[in-house]
């Protein structure tokens, strides 16, 4: 070879700028042609080229892309697709020691022996195979080139312990996608290469990488081929990987290719491995830091000199051997298997008529097989391809149009997960390569673009599910902000909401920060002490804002909860006094103490209002001086209670008070029923509510009893909950409910007038009071001490009122306007029903009795013996307290609504005019005011004769 037509093989280990030599003596011609092993790595190297001389003159083309200008000059190309007969000036091959692939090296080796510059060949490599070169290319000339930074062995390292501009390998998608989770949960997050993404997802992901959006990288064997990223430490999580046929570990020079991705132009780098890889041995280590691997002995080779005169000599010339020292034939290879399979099938036999058609049927065998399908899935598809390039059916010698629509409208989709949007991409790419291919389809340039839109929309969908899944961007955001030295940004919207360089970081709830719970270890505190700075003023002005709140924004929970709007700023707690609470304001430390006062005292005003607002008729009444003696003790007493005292409970108090304390007490609103002593106004839902708050924080419990729904009568009695709390809720237990206290007492009023020795049944008014059936009612009864006996009867219908009718006579007498005869009967006769056969209808009624339990006295010791002679007397029974009726004030003296504790009238135990038993004047009684001062009588008034013989008489 003369030196015009000069071959060289410029051989070194990664990072040696070979690929940049190449393009530079490309363009130094004034054509040329590239083969690159990856189309990542095509493109990658085209947008170069294109940068330099503009995209007017320079074509890529690959399996599935076709970008060819009319004034081409320079050709980027996969491998496979680099055209060989256009007699260009220049022609490059890099990553040359693919010979030795058992997969793909046949390719590359046809390449080594038959591509060939007019002017210039350059062959791009490992030193590995610099005797392989000099054996096959006669009058070759070597360049080495050395690495510009050096590689050096860093060990085992945690992912946790990664360092920044990291790439970790994994060489199966499930591998990748699992530490690409890993790394996102611990350090914000990845991005993702694969061989098996489109150059546009592919070229996104990298993006985020180079841009320092994310610090580390996840990514498949695919980076050993050349591309070009910042990367300063390579982990391996394995050194084995399915070849396609079996498991097996990798080639030092396979991990050599890899780990050199490390260390860019001058910036030393570093490998290793991680996750559950064991660590290299020391022979590979020093093997890789030197570069020196053991020489290819053998290229992998395919007789490119093919038979088209019938399929069986077409096999045959494929699997011709080679007798050349460096060479071995290779396996069969895909589009081999594919030929085999579609030979056997008798309807493709039929069709090899003539060698166009073996050839034609050999191009359609090597559609590759991206979707890596299983079984006959892609032989039928070649199968039906082949039939329509043939001319049967609808295609006359194309794939039909609407065949072709039909199939890619089924993968034009962007929704689903990622592996969906993987598995339509590799669909997509199959039709891409079909319509690449020349002759195939009518209207090719519009399926090529309509491909190419599918493509690049599923490739955004792709790269958008990739980032949501493996990019935390508010922690990406932070970590490159905190690497740039910037200030981070912070912003408090209207909700609340704070974002930090427009990444939501949490929520400001109240005066508190409720920081995002999604976000990473290492960027929590970053985000906090970012929000907090943020904070700081806004803090100050919601304080203001909340102490000229109005009272209606305000609110408190059953719990002791207070409660600005939607957001909990603080909580009850136990005051001085039962009805003064303190409060705990919830701000949070960062605020300072400035905004937690300001929060503390409106709160404390707030509760302090609403207090006097709900218990006004309680706090007059505990004002008021003119209450003296016993009246003003039992005012402190209800003040106590809240407002709500059982009787029983104050029985004695109640029985001491004169006529004078309790009226005094009554202007104050309160009222002294049968069971109860309360103030009605405190029944009202609002102060009940509070009456419960208050009362359970004074008391120390821990879970506070809510209130009933409001408008409820009756409410169900369950054993677990203390009477007591049923008493402040405004309630009285009895049997399996509990009533109302003034519905009780309206009850009661009733219950007075009724005989309850001799027995009463229900009236409506007393079912209408309760709200409750007449078996409900009969268990209320029971609960209040009285019997009730069931019974049934026949129940009375009311007859409805006859209407009489006006006899024939008379009304024809009316109609013709003349006077009825005296002889006419007005009135028609009414005629007697007929009897009917009715069965008597019953109806339940219960009779009431009173019938208290007796309540249980303590024991005594043996009664004395009765002295002879001495009259027997009955022993004095006492009475439970609500069973026997009191006599505690004048019979006037008894307003409605405000009678003592007792039985019903009936129940009396003297018969003497209006029940009133005979007081026993042995026993003295005692009043609390001043006994009354003797008015002398006056002459004037006629009675006073009569009132002079007073005491005389």
């Amino acid at each position: 070879m003369d030196a015009i037509r000069r071959v060289t093989a410029v051989l070194g280990p990664t990072n040696t700028g070979k690929t940049h030599h190449a393009i530079d003596r490309m363009l130094a011609h004034r054509t040329g042609v590239i083969g690159l092993p990856l189309r990542l790595l095509a493109r990658e190297v085209y947008d170069r080229v294109v940068a330099r001389v503009g995209p007017s003159v320079v074509a890529l083309v690959t399996g599935e892309e076709r970008i060819v200008p009319d004034r081409t000059q320079y050709w980027v190309c996969t491998t496979e697709a680099m055209p060989l007969e256009i007699g260009a000036d220049f022609v490059a091959v890099d990553e040359i020691q693919l010979c030795a692939d058992a997969d793909r090296g046949h390719v590359f080796t046809d390449r080594l022996l038959r591509a060939r510059g007019l002017n210039e060949t350059l062959f791009l490599g490992s030193d590995t195979m610099r005797g392989a070169i000099a054996g096959l290319v006669p009058q070759v000339t070597f360049l080495k080139r050395d690495r510009m930074s050096t590689l050096r062995y860093a060990g085992s390292k945690k992912i946790s312990r990664m360092p920044p501009r990291s790439a970790i390998v994994g060489f199966s998608v499930e591998n990748v996608y699992a530490i690409a989770e890993l790394i996102r949960r611990q350090k914000g997050g990845c991005a993702v290469v694969m061989g098996a993404l489109s150059p546009r997802t592919r070229n996104a992901q990298v993006a985020l990488y180079q841009n320092g959006d994310v610090d580390y990288l996840v990514a498949t064997d695919a980076i050993g081929m050349g591309l070009n990223l910042d990367i300063s430490h390579v982990a391996f999580s394995s050194t084995a990987k399915f070849d396609g046929r079996r498991m097996r570990g990798l080639y030092p020079q396979e991990l050599a290719q890899i780990a050199g991705r490390a260390g860019r132009h001058t910036e030393d780098g570093t490998f290793g491995v991680t996750g559950e890889a064991r660590p290299f041995d020391e022979d590979v280590v020093e093997g890789i830091e030197s570069h020196r691997f053991a020489p290819v002995k053998k290229l992998h080779w395919r007789n490119e000199s093919m038979d088209f005169g019938s399929a069986d000599r077409l096999i045959r010339s494929l699997e011709a051997p080679t007798f050349n020292d460096w060479l071995t034939r290779a396996r069969d290879a895909d589009d081999v298997l594919a030929l085999k399979a579609l030979c056997a099938l008798p309807e493709v036999q039929d069709k090899l008529t003539e060698p166009k058609r073996v050839q034609l049927l050999w191009d359609v065998c090597r559609i590759p097989d991206f979707r890596s399908s299983t079984g006959p899935e892609h032989t039928t598809l070649l199968t039906r391809i082949f039939e329509f390039l043939v001319g049967r059916g609808l295609g006359g010698g194309r794939i039909p149009a609407d065949w072709l629509a039909t199939a890619i409208r089924r993968i034009d989709k962007t929704e689903g997960d990622i592996d969906t949007l993987s598995r339509r991409l590799a669909h997509i790419r199959t039709w891409t390569y079909v319509t690449q291919r020349k002759n195939w389809v009518e209207d090719e340039s519009h399926w090529r673009e309509e491909t190419r839109a599918v493509e690049d929309r599923l490739s955004d969908a792709l790269h958008a599910a990739l980032t949501q899944r493996f990019v935390d961007r508010r922690t990406s955001v932070l970590l490159r902000r905190l690497k740039q030295k910037e200030a981070l940004v912070a912003e408090v919207n209207d909700k609340g909401e704070v974002t930090v360089e427009g990444e939501f970081a949490g929520k400001l709830e109240g005066f508190r920060f409720k920081q995002d719970a999604s976000a990473t270890p290492d960027a929590a505190k970053t985000l906090a002490q970012a929000a907090i700075q943020a904070l700081k003023p806004e803090f100050h002005l919601r304080a203001d804002r909340f102490y000229n709140a109005p009272d209606t924004e305000l609110d408190f929970t059953e719990q002791g909860g207070l409660m600005w709007g939607t957001n909990a700023v603080g909580k009850l707690v136990k005051g001085a006094e039962p009805a003064k609470p303190a409060v705990e304001a919830f701000v949070d430390d960062e605020a300072g103490p400035d905004v937690a006062e300001k929060v503390r005292r409106r709160l404390q005003h707030f509760i302090d209002r609403k207090v006097a607002a709900q218990f006004e008729p309680l706090l007059a009444m505990a004002r008021d001086e003119a209450l003296t003696g016993l009246a003003r003790g039992f005012a402190f007493r209800l003040s106590e209670a809240m407002g709500v005292l059982p009787r029983d409970a104050v029985a004695s108090e109640v029985k001491d008070l004169d006529q004078d304390a309790r009226g005094a007490l009554r202007k104050h609103g309160v009222r002294f029923g049968q069971f109860t002593v309360f103030l009605p106004a405190l029944l009202k839902p609002a102060p009940t509510r509070l009456r419960l708050v208050l009362w359970s924080l004074w008391n120390g419990l821990q879970e506070f009893p809510e209130s009933p729904p409001p408008g409820l009568v009756t409410i169900p009695n369950v054993a677990e909950v203390p009477k007591q709390h049923y008493t402040l809720a405004g309630y009285h237990p009895a049997g399996s409910r509990a009533i109302r206290i003034d519905m009780l007492e309206r009850l009661a009023d009733i219950l007075r007038q009724k005989d309850s020795r001799a027995g009463f049944e229900a009236t409506p008014d007393m079912l209408s009071i309760t709200g409750m059936t007449l078996d409900q009612f009969a268990d209320l009864m029971a609960g209040l001490g009285y019997k009730g006996e069931k019974a049934e009867r026949l129940k009375v219908k009311a007859e409805a009122a006859k209407v009489p009718e006006i006899s024939a006579e008379a009304a024809a007498a009316i109609a013709a306007g003349q006077p009825i005869p005296e002889e006419v009967s007005i009135l028609s006769p009414t005629p007697e029903p007929a009897p009917e056969a009715v069965a008597p209808e019953m109806e339940a009624f219960y009779t009431f009795t009173w019938a208290p339990k007796p309540r249980q006295r303590p024991e005594r010791g043996p009664r004395p013996e009765r002295k002879e002679g001495e009259a027997a007397r009955a022993p004095r029974v006492e009475r439970p307290q609500g069973e026997g009726p009191k006599h505690d004030r004048p019979k006037h003296d008894r307003p409605k609504g405000d009678r003592p504790q007792g039985g019903p009238k009936g129940d009396r135990r003297d018969h003497a005019k209006g029940g009133k038993p005979q007081r026993d004047d042995r026993h003295k009684s005692y009043e609390a005011r001043p006994p009354r001062v003797e008015k002398p009588i006056d002459p004037d008034n006629p009675f006073a004769a009569l009132l002079a013989l007073k005491g005389k008489v």
